[in-house]
């Protein structure tokens, strides 16, 4: 299954809009996240598996690929782990992906499912368009 997740990022002084997208097939358990990550992000792994499990969710035991899209630009900080336990979620049909479609989600997440707040600079300098920014535990998501 896939589910697509809209976030954020910023290159220099300019933010810009990732699309989290998130693919759960058959297959060993693996789980990759692609798209020029750097080690923040590629450390949000083990944030994400465990924040999933500790909020009383199973988390999947199949093949999961996270492609951080556009993949041309680095992708920097820990606001990816949110949007990527989100798409996890959306993926394995846990929560409807059409709910999380109107959102703009960017947040660190502990490994107990509390959201840190990412740099308010991050959100500020994207245009959020048609947007919400959505801010809340991920226990209390659905």
């Amino acid at each position: 299954m896939l589910a697509k997740i809209d976030s954020c990022s910023v290159e220099g002084i300019d933010g810009f809009i990732v699309e989290v997208e998130v693919d759960i097939s058959y297959g060993l358990p693996v789980f990759n996240i692609v798209g020029l990550p750097e080690i923040s992000v590629r450390e949000s792994k083990d944030r994400v598996k465990t924040a999933i499990k500790n909020s009383g969710y199973t988390f999947p035991m199949e093949r999961i690929v996270v492609n951080l899209a556009p993949a041309d630009v680095k992708k920097e900080g820990t606001g990816f782990d949110l949007p990527v336990a989100i798409g996890i979620l959306a993926a394995s049909e846990v929560i409807p992906s059409e709910k999380v479609n109107a959102y703009l989600i960017s947040g660190e997440l502990s490994l107990d499912g509390k959201i840190k707040p990412v740099k308010a600079q991050q959100r500020k300098r994207v245009k959020k368009g048609s947007f919400f920014l959505l801010k809340m535990p991920l226990k209390l998501l659905w």
